[in-house]
């Protein structure tokens, strides 16, 4: 485990902030959150001694830090089967199959991807949620985003609240579409069904925009990118517009034949049982260089099965 020590002396300029607040700016690389926890326990000390956050700086302290990773991951490792779409010292994409869980929980204490991501890269055991950076549902097939750093974690982080990372999905859903458009529908936890999202009047706002790729008969194959990322956001919204995807077994209702559909379009639309919804497309800036960074991931199997078969099924009407 790497242990690194700077010394640096307070600004100046940052004279009058508290010293959370100084230190956030001195120390970029890393949350204020964890700089506070260091300054607790003291990893970081100012002129020798450890005051408390709040206090007031004057410039001029010295301050030492000793970045001292800490396990903060739990689970123990496991050789997990996932694809690797792109990776660095910094960070790296997977590209997350369907029916696997990202973390672990009730009912999957073990046998998920953060698993898997411990047994690949050990030195995760010191960040959050061993890196990931954002999470998929289970049966949602598609990429994730992790970093291998505290530095990377913590832009990464940043960046994604900022709305700075670009996340785009492809998903078939029931209907035919007219054109794309925008959702914009709070979302909160259903009242009754716990295990459910719901749109609620003062829930937390959700914006979806999605764009018509491909009509068939009876179903729509949309773009979608998200504005906030909500849990099971897309496929909540496109219920609330009467579009469930394909397959949603929570959100998806009573499965709907298009008249004269062919018997290989019945068998697909019956034997699909997970979300048509695949993360295809990750951008955002490298936390390193800042080098803008696109990774795609090609629709899996049973997906691209299922759109071969609504093609041959409109072409036959």
């Amino acid at each position: 485990m790497t242990v690194e020590k700077e010394l640096r002396t307070i600004p100046e300029e940052l004279a009058g902030l508290r010293l959370d607040q100084a230190l956030a700016r001195m120390f970029p690389d890393y949350s204020r959150s964890r700089l506070t926890a260091w300054l607790k326990d003291g990893s970081v000390l100012v002129d020798g001694t450890s005051p408390k956050p709040r206090e007031r700086v004057v410039g001029g302290e010295a301050v030492s830090l000793v970045a001292a990773p800490d396990v903060v991951v739990g689970s123990r490792p496991e050789a997990i089967d996932f694809a690797v779409a792109w990776e660095d010292e910094h960070l790296l994409v997977v590209d997350k199959p369907a029916g696997l869980v990202v973390h672990p929980g009730a009912g999957n204490p073990t046998g998920t991807l953060l698993n898997g991501l411990l047994h690949r890269v050990p030195a995760l055991e010191t960040l959050p949620r061993a890196g990931i950076i954002h999470r998929i549902d289970k049966d949602t097939s598609g990429l994730l985003l992790i970093a291998k750093t505290l530095p990377a974690h913590t832009a990464l982080v940043r960046a994604l609240a900022e709305r700075a990372i670009s996340r785009r999905y492809v998903a078939i859903c029931h209907g035919v579409l007219t054109g794309g458009g925008r959702i914009d529908a709070p979302i909160a936890r259903h009242a009754v069904d716990r295990k459910r999202m719901a749109i609620v009047e003062d829930g937390k706002p959700a914006v979806t925009h999605y764009t018509v790729n491909e009509r068939y008969r009876g179903h729509t194959r949309v773009d979608v990118s998200l504005e906030t990322g909500r849990t099971h956001q897309i496929r909540v919204h496109f219920a609330w517009r009467r579009h469930p995807l394909i397959g949603d077994p929570v959100y998806g209702g009573r499965l709907a034949l298009p008249a004269g559909a062919t018997q290989a379009l019945i068998d697909a639309l019956r034997g699909f049982h997970r979300q048509a919804l695949h993360a295809a497309r990750l951008e955002f800036a490298h936390p390193a260089s800042g080098e803008p960074v696109v990774v795609d991931a090609p629709l899996p199997a049973d997906l691209a099965g299922l759109i071969d078969v609504l093609r041959e099924d409109a072409a036959c009407s």
